[in-house]
């Protein structure tokens, strides 16, 4: 019997180091030095004689920190979030990474999470307290992502390269190859073909992977988009205690229409080298933008005082930045009927998501340990398509898109598509997030599928809904709490 989504899940997100020998191989080739890049050449390197790494960035291709988020990022200067599947992944990959990264910096939470706050709607909320059994880690992009470069980049048949990804070889049915211009060069007389057993795309929203498989005579992966038009506008200021106690805080106000209210979402985290990131968006129409005194005047007026006190009385240490994201996409390379062997995709390549929910990052560790129980599996031949992986992928593309997208809905100018029991979904998921203020088992359920450390098909359990539907129940024959 094929297991459930819930329990594949499980399997792939556990923090067990992976066990079996597994395929071995001469070369494998990633494009693209991104966290799902880097990671996959992690998996890579207990797999492959030798693993390439390309990425077109030079900054990055010896090894060292960069000062500034890479340009192949564009969202690298925006708040970012390791959920605490991320987490889980990262030290099971790079033993003792957790603590590496603490010592250089990185930001963890008060255990108590006393001091991390969350607005509905203008209101604090304060849920039922969960104990957290998995790490987190609070840094900027650039200051996470050169960890895990150096750690992988310490594997001595792990080799990074700067050039971009022009192409790949096709060798029957199969992919033989990659053709990639080394940097500082333009000319197709310098364009260098790389051989590989194994090629991985890990070139983000932008990738042309479906290009390349459509000119080679392959079909291109089916793409489905909900179209979310966010923008985002981040600056950072300096940490000061007495204008804050909290390290963290996320704001989330639903439209009113009616009302002419536009949803917004604001948040501030603490990171490395003592400094607040403070971040403001807006959908649609309502788009915030790099002029400062825009961007201290939503801070004052659009969200809890909290900010506003951030924005007067913090010093301000950065200009403001902007990004700006279409849509939520997914390329569905499980539904291809036709599928050359030695290629599979990590990361954005496959699907990004609407980033207020900060499942990037953490979905790339995961699609590395996609790769790894692939590879890992009885039976898998490198000489044969990746199905196996892509069936594994698609299972933590799910989980991410259903909690994403679902929230998504309810934005005004987001018309679907709606997924099958729609409206029920929606009422269900209401009256749990109602009931996780007060009642801890739906509380730490909650906070387990929104770290990505299960899949959200478990608050579909049989006990919990039971438990949901009797406290419901309750509540409504008390009535509202008096004011």
């Amino acid at each position: 019997m094929p297991s459930s989504p819930s329990r594949l899940f499980a399997e792939i997100s556990t923090a067990l180091p992976p066990t079996g020998g597994g395929v071995t191989m001469g070369r494998a080739v990633v494009l693209g030095g991104s966290m799902a890049g880097l990671m996959a050449a992690r998996v890579l390197s207990e797999h492959a004689e030798e693993v390439v790494l390309i990425e077109r960035d030079g900054s990055t291709a010896d090894g060292g920190e960069p000062d500034a988020p890479r340009a192949g990022v564009p969202q690298g200067a925006q708040v970012h979030a390791l959920l605490g599947a991320g987490a889980l992944q990262l030290e099971r990959w790079f033993p003792g990474f957790v603590a590496e990264a603490v010592a250089g910096g990185a930001v963890t939470p008060p255990p108590d999470g006393s001091r991390e706050w969350f607005f509905t709607d203008g209101r604090r909320r304060v849920t039922a307290p969960v104990a957290q059994d998995w790490p987190v880690l609070v840094s900027t992009r650039p200051f996470l992502e050169a960890l895990v470069r150096r750690r992988t980049l310490a594997a001595d048949n792990v080799r990074l390269v700067a050039g971009r990804a022009d192409g790949i070889t096709f060798e029957g049915e199969r992919v033989s190859g990659v053709r990639y211009l080394p940097q500082g060069r333009d000319g197709a007389e310098d364009e260098i073909t790389v051989e590989a057993d194994l090629v991985v795309d890990a070139m983000g929203r932008s990738s042309r992977l479906g290009d390349w498989l459509r000119d080679g005579g392959w079909q291109r992966p089916p793409v489905r988009r909900m179209p979310i038009r966010l923008t985002y506008a981040t600056a950072l200021f300096k940490h000061d205690p007495a204008v804050t106690e909290a390290w963290n805080a996320v704001s989330v106000d639903s439209a009113d229409p009616a009302a002419g209210r536009p949803a917004r979402i604001g948040g501030f985290i603490l990171v490395e080298g003592e400094r607040w990131m403070m971040l403001v968006a807006g959908y649609g129409e309502d788009r915030p933008s790099r002029d400062t005194d825009d961007y201290l005047r939503r801070c004052r007026e659009d969200f809890p005082k909290v900010f506003g006190d951030i924005a007067e009385r913090a010093e301000m240490i950065s200009e403001v930045v902007t990004y700006h994201q279409a849509d939520s996409r997914r390329r569905d390379f499980h539904a291809l009927r036709r599928l050359p062997a030695g290629l599979v995709a990590a990361g954005d390549a496959v699907a990004s998501f609407n980033p207020v929910y900060g499942q990037g990052m953490t979905s790339a560790t995961l699609h590395a340990s996609c790769l790894s129980s692939w590879l890992r599996a009885e039976g898998t031949s490198i000489g044969d398509p990746a199905r196996g992986y892509f069936d594994l992928v698609r299972v933590v593309v799910d989980a991410a898109w259903q909690v994403s997208t679902f929230a998504d809905l309810d934005l005004p100018h987001v018309d679907g598509p709606y997924p099958r029991g729609y409206r029920l979904t929606k009422w269900f998921a209401g009256v749990l997030f109602e009931l996780a203020v007060t009642d801890r088992v739906i509380a730490a359920r909650f906070a387990r599928i929104t770290a990505m450390l299960a899949h959200p098909h478990a608050l579909a359990r049989p006990g919990l809904l039971l438990r949901a539907l009797w406290l419901y129940a309750v509540l409504r024959r008390r009535g509202p709490a008096a004011d």
